[in-house]
Order: C-alpha cells, then sequence, then structure tokens
C-alpha cells in the first residue's frame, strides 16, 4: 500500500486529506509541524509527501531543502494557498514533483498522487529493465531520457509479465530487438534462452525449416531430423524479426501456432505443442500491407494486440548523449583504451539526422574509435570520410550495364564484410550482428566472394 504523509498546519485541511486519501486506499500519516514532520520523513519509509508551503518554525521550502538532504526519495508534492503559487513553483524548480493549489477538489487531489505513482513506477521498471540488459552478454544500452522511449519503457513493463503476443514496430536501427529482449528479461521467462530469427534474412525455401523443424527426408538434403525455432524457444520466447517479410503461405502456419499453440515439422505428419510467447518487430506499416493484400490481415489483427512504437533517433535528441557515452564506454575494452567524447563532439552528435538511428550512431563512434588513436574523440574524428572516387569512368565492358551495378554492389559487400571481420577479429558471430545479417547468410557471402 502507498504510504503518504501529510503536512499542514491547519487541522481541517489534514483531517479532511486523511479521510479523502483514506478512502482512496492510501496509508495515510499526518503531522501539523514542519520539524517534527521531517524527522518522522526521515526515519519512516514514505512513497508520497503533500506539504504545504506556508507554515510556522519550518516551512514548505525548508523542509524540502532538509528532507532531500537528509537522503529523502519519496516524492514530495507542494500544497499552497492563494498567492503561494511563486513560493510552490521555487519548491518545483529545487526538486518537488508537483503543486496543488488551494482550495483543490478531491479529485484533483487523488489524480495528483495517482500520476505521481505511475512516475515512480515507470521510473522503477526502467532501472530493472536497465539492470537486467547490463547483465546480459552483447546487449545493446537501453536508454530512456526522451518522453518518447521512456512511454515506450512504460509499456514493457505492463506486458511483460504476461504472455500477450507484442509488436515492436519503428525504423531500422530503432533498437526493436532490444525492446524484445527487456520483454523477455523481464518475463516469467527470463530463466530460458532468448530465440530471434531474422525473417527478412534467410531465404524462402529454408524458412520454413528454420521455424518449424524438419524431419529426415523431408527433401534433399534432410539427412537427419531438425528441431525449428518453436520448439528451441519452448516455455520461452520468440521474436519474429521482419514479420512483414514473412510469405504468404508461412503466414497462415504462424496463425495456427498463434491459435492452437502447434507447430508441424516439414515432411512430419504429427503436430507438437509448443508454449512460445511471440514478440513480432517490423519496420512496415502492417496495416496498410494488409490492406494491400501482401500481408494476412487475420494474422495482423492476431498479432496486434499490444504495439510499442520506437521513435527514431532524430526524435530521441535527449538519448543521444547517454548513448553515445555507453557505446564509447563499452568499445574501451575492445580497442584497449580509454574513448571519451568531447563536449563538442556531444553537440556535433546531436545536431546530425541520424538516418540509420541508434545502429548508425553506435557504428559512427566506433569507426571513430578503431581510426583514430585519441582517448577523446572530438567532431573532426566522428565525421563520415569523404567517398573517393577511384575512377571518373565506368569499368571497361560494363559501362551503364546491369553489370556495373551488380559488381559495384558486390565490390561493396565484399569491402563490408572483410571491414566487419577485421574489426571483430574474425568472430564471424559478431560480424554477422553488425552487418544486420544472419550467421547463415554471412557463411554464404563469405564462400561466394571467397572470403576466409
Amino acid at each position: 500500500m502507498t504510504r503518504v504523509l501529510i503536512v499542514d498546519d491547519e487541522p481541517g485541511l489534514r483531517q479532511s486529506l486523511g479521510l479523502l486519501l483514506t478512502d482512496a486506499g492510501y496509508d495515510v500519516a499526518t503531522e501539523s509541524d514542519g520539524r517534527r514532520a521531517l524527522e518522522k520523513a526521515l526515519q519512516e519509509p514514505f512513497d508520497l509527501v503533500l506539504c504545504d508551503v506556508r507554515m510556522p518554525e519550518l516551512d514548505g521550502l525548508g523542509f524540502l531543502e532538509q528532507y532531500q538532504s537528509g537522503g529523502g526519495t519519496a516524492l514530495v508534492i507542494m500544497m499552497s494557498a492563494y498567492g503561494g503559487e511563486e513560493a510552490a513553483l521555487a519548491a518545483m524548480k529545487q526538486g518537488a514533483y508537483d503543486y496543488l493549489p488551494k482550495p483543490f477538489r478531491p479529485d484533483e487531489v487523488v489524480l495528483t498522487l495517482r500520476k505521481a505513482e505511475e512516475r515512480e513506477r515507470l521510473g522503477r521498471t526502467i532501472a530493472t529493465l536497465k539492470a537486467q540488459l547490463d547483465v546480459t552478454p552483447g546487449a545493446r544500452a537501453l536508454v530512456a531520457e526522451s518522453e518518447g522511449m521512456k512511454a515506450a519503457l512504460a509499456v514493457v513493463g505492463r506486458v511483460a509479465s504476461h504472455k500477450t503476443t507484442v509488436l515492436i514496430t519503428g525504423e531500422s536501427g530503432t533498437g526493436k530487438e532490444v525492446i524484445a529482449q527487456a520483454i523477455h528479461r523481464a518475463s516469467p521467462r527470463a530463466a530460458q534462452p532468448f530465440v530471434a530469427i531474422n525473417c527478412a534474412a534467410i531465404p524462402e525455401t529454408l524458412l520454413e525449416s528454420e521455424l518449424f523443424g524438419s524431419v529426415r527426408g523431408a527433401f534433399t538434403g534432410a539427412t537427419a531430423d531438425k528441431t525449428g525455432l518453436f520448439e528451441q524457444a519452448d516455455k520461452s520466447t520468440l521474436l519474429l524479426d521482419e514479420i512483414g517479410e514473412l510469405p504468404l503461405g508461412l503466414q497462415s502456419k504462424l496463425l495456427r501456432v498463434l491459435q492452437e499453440g502447434e507447430i508441424r515439422r516439414v515432411g512430419d505428419q504429427k503436430t507438437r505443442r509448443v508454449d512460445v510467447r511471440i514478440l513480432a518487430a517490423t519496420a512496415k506499416d502492417l496495416g496498410a500491407e494488409a490492406a494491400a493484400g501482401r500481408f494476412r490481415e487475420d494474422l495482423f489483427y492476431r498479432i496486434n494486440v499490444v504495439t510499442i512504437q520506437l521513435p527514431n533517433l532524430k526524435e530521441r535528441v535527449a538519448d543521444i548523449a547517454p548513448l553515445a557515452r555507453h557505446f564509447a564506454a563499452q568499445l574501451a575494452g575492445r580497442v584497449g583504451r580509454r574513448v571519451t567524447l568531447s563536449a563538442e563532439a556531444i553537440s556535433w552528435l546531436e545536431r546530425q539526422q541520424w538516418p540509420g538511428n541508434v545502429r548508425e550512431l553506435e557504428h559512427a563512434i566506433e569507426r571513430a574509435a578503431v581510426l583514430c588513436d585519441k582517448d577523446v574523440l572530438g567532431p573532426a574524428d566522428l565525421s563520415p570520410a569523404p567517398r573517393v572516387r577511384t575512377q571518373d569512368r565506368e569499368p571497361e565492358g560494363e559501362a551503364g550495364g546491369e553489370a556495373s551495378l551488380r559488381s559495384t554492389v558486390e565490390a561493396a559487400e565484399r569491402s563490408a564484410i572483410r571491414s566487419a571481420l577485421a574489426a571483430v577479429g574474425g568472430n564471424r558471430r559478431e560480424a554477422a550482428r553488425r552487418l544486420g545479417v544472419s550467421l547463415r547468410t554471412l557463411f554464404y557471402k563469405m564462400e561466394r566472394y571467397d572470403i576466409t
């Protein structure tokens, strides 16, 4: 039960507020004197304090200052009679959560306290999720200083304990998988491994067996039974990333899993029960895709139970500095030296557009740390290198043709794969993560381009 301390020298107000808040479900204590109230508030655990601005002996501003300096953690809401608004606003600048002008209606008081409780719950949720991700190997930073991310994490906190299907939407690089991991880590399934698949990174011919498994002889090359990701995620959580790329034929099979809790391996005659919590992520507008016939409408409604919309990074300016510092601190261990960002570098980062969102920010800092030997990175270190044209004309025999485009793409892929592998010391799993492709796709590309 939420504990509230009422501090006011008017007996009638203390009594009426006490009765009102007790009826609203709060555990209420009252004090008429600011000094005794300060002693009580520092000795006993309270969640909220309602304190009058004007009181003899110790006024509200003095109470707030001494309470905070004494280590008090409750949210303080100031009350002020007509003419005391300036003092109440000064108290808010000093750290009070809110103020109530007297006289006030009963519903105003209860609503203000409910909002304060919600803020406290959100703060605890964010702290818990951050702590859980901090101990997760390879987890990216979970930063929520901006209002958009705070709202997203508030939903995470509410849905994590349920089996509800969640659709996470947002541009590429906004951290959809990070949010999915946060939901899993805060859920009762956290002890089980988190399973994820990028539906766009695996060829359609292989995707069904990846998801549902297969039996020996089901198709050419199926020399043994194979367990699919749904079975691997039994009693756990499965993230279907880029679900908008799932072929229509597999969409109907996914719908059956969601409705019946059963899967059937490719080539098998029997079904198997699975208990999987499904999370889906997409950068597409699935409503528009369903209207255009490219996504099953019934599946859309089935996965769109709860939606978490992630803002892009240019809408999260307040998050850029803490994200950048986090990435710099992480890189210090990899590059073997201290890596920090100057104030000018932070300011420069906050002025950029970041079309690739958090992922692009992370890679920009990594590139600067790898290419620069300085401990403190500045704006010039973070600016992308100019693109150098090695020749003004196209390769002979390929001018203007399809072959020219293909060779350019292949050269870019080959260079990107070699750079990623070099940056992580040949760790192919980490290189695949940085490139945003599956490990299977990376192996295929390495073989194709003869990269060892």
